[in-house]
Formats: structure tokens, C-alpha cells, sequence
């Protein structure tokens, strides 16, 4: 047999016994979304995840398409504090949009009730048709992870009087791995991960504990759209998902290069105590 075909081989085998029908939550979005290369990269990469074991959920934004079609409908995107400022206008361009990936789907996963939210407030700020999520029925899910699909989930939700409702990726991202205990939450992002001053690349951290993500929040250190994004971070991990990664989903087979190697490629949050 081929050697350099045995050599990867014994290097897979580990990682497919230690991840073996485990569940990985992909917040899928950003460049990589708009790149139809980049795109199909993730497909094959998920798709790999799911030939060698792993249960992938895929959440996906939409952020970039969305600004563009508010954008050719004549009105200015908004947004306050990282929240897009949705008004009824704005929903229905988000639920067109957001309905296009997988639209069949994601359809029946919002019809069915998936992710149950009420209005949000951004600091006490009306920003319209923006949920925040209280209830994920991962039942949905299960089922469809039971019969081998690959499911593909719009952050739309419903609040108790069924008007639905345009919700952070991110934040739907983190409560549907949270529901479902996933093994991994992976966040493909716009920069190769997190820095502790993203002036300086000689600061990048690959490994940090949820306390320690914690205390450089609080340092003031991180800003701007990554400081909610590691706060739904350590969130995720206190709440039972094993780890989360901050990938760049800009860089080809990134997913495949932190999971299956001991170094990685981004930024992983772990427990605390974990080595």
C-alpha cells in the first residue's frame, strides 16, 4: 500500500475515534460567504466532517448580502452597538435573503419552531425586528442529525405571538450549541483569530481558557465586532459545548487544519482546567 497514503491515514485515525458522532456547530458568514470558491470549500470541509464521523450543523449569517439589498432599496444599513437595526422593511429583506441558503430547510426548521425569541434591546435601545433568543428545541435537530442530513439553520425566530424576527448568527450560533451540547462551535470569521492587541501579530493567542477570555474582556483589550463574538465564546463553553474556535474562514481548509491538527490555525477557547 501506498506509504504517504498510510502516513495520513494513522495521522486521521485519532481525531475520527476521539470525534466519532460527535456534534460540531459551524456559524458560517462573512467573506467566506461571498466567495462562491470560499464557499465550496466549506461545503467540502463540512462534508468531510460529516464522512468522518462528526454530526455538523451549519448556522449561517448573511450580513454582507443583506447590507447590499437595504442598500439597493434605497435605504442606509444601520447599526448600533454591532446589532443591525431591522424594521419591518429590513426583515423582510433579511428573511428573503436568509431563505435563499438551503431555503427548503430552513424553512421547515423555522416553520417547526426551532429558535423561540422576544424582542431585543440594544442598552435599552428600540432597534426594531431584532430577537434574542430564550428557548432552542433541539428535538428538530436531533431528528434530522438522526436521519442524516446536514441541517442548515436562518436565524429567524419566532416570539410567542409568531412574528418572526431577525437574530445575531453568532447568538444563534451559541444557543443551538449550547441546546445540543455540541462537541465544538466553530466561528468562521473575517480575521485569523483572536489577538490580544490586533495591532501587534506577535500577540496572537491559540489557546485560552474561558476565565482567562473572561479577564481580557474586562481589560478592555478587545474591541469592536470581536469583543460580543468572545463573549458568546465563553458563554458556549460555561454552558457545556466542549470547545470553540475563531477561524478564518478566508483561509482555505481552515476548519480541517484546527481540528485535525494538535497546533490548529485559529484561536480555540477551552474549559477551564482543560490542558
Amino acid at each position: 500500500m501506498d506509504q504517504e497514503i498510510l502516513k495520513k491515514a494513522e495521522v486521521l485515525l485519532p481525531y475520527i475515534q476521539k470525534f466519532n458522532r460527535k456534534i460540531i456547530v459551524v456559524k458560517y458568514g462573512g467573506s467566506a460567504m461571498s466567495n462562491e470558491e470560499l464557499q465550496k470549500n466549506v461545503i467540502k470541509d463540512v462534508t468531510l466532517l460529516k464522512l468522518v464521523g462528526f454530526k455538523p450543523i451549519i448556522v449561517h449569517g448573511g450580513g454582507k448580502a443583506i447590507s447590499k439589498w437595504v442598500e439597493k432599496s434605497g435605504k442606509e444599513p444601520k447599526f448600533v452597538n454591532g446589532l443591525r437595526v431591522t424594521d419591518e422593511e429590513t426583515m423582510e429583506i433579511a428573511e428573503m435573503v436568509l431563505g435563499r441558503v438551503g431555503k427548503n430547510l430552513v424553512r421547515m426548521v423555522e416553520e417547526l419552531g426551532l429558535l423561540t425569541c422576544e424582542k431585543k434591546y440594544s442598552d435599552g435601545q428600540d432597534i426594531g425586528f431584532v430577537g434574542n433568543v430564550t428557548e432552542v428545541d433541539p428535538k428538530i435537530i436531533y431528528d434530522l442529525l438522526d436521519k442524516d442530513f446536514l441541517p442548515i439553520v436562518a436565524p429567524i425566530g419566532l416570539d410567542k405571538d409568531f412574528n418572526t424576527y431577525n437574530i445575531n448568527a453568532d447568538d444563534a450560533a451559541c444557543a443551538i450549541a449550547k441546546a445540543v451540547g455540541a462537541n465544538k462551535l466553530v466561528f468562521l470569521t473575517d480575521t485569523e483569530g483572536l489577538y490580544k492587541d490586533f495591532n501587534d501579530k506577535s500577540s496572537f493567542i491559540t489557546r485560552i481558557s474561558a476565565s482567562e477570555a473572561d479577564e481580557l474582556i474586562s481589560s478592555g483589550m478587545i474591541g469592536g465586532g470581536m469583543l460580543p463574538k468572545l463573549s458568546n465564546c465563553t458563554e458556549a463553553v460555561k454552558n457545556g459545548v466542549g470547545n470553540v474556535h475563531i477561524l478564518d474562514g478566508r483561509t482555505p481548509h481552515s476548519m480541517l487544519l484546527e481540528i485535525f491538527t494538535d497546533k490548529g490555525v485559529g484561536t480555540a477557547i477551552i474549559p477551564d482546567g482543560e490542558e
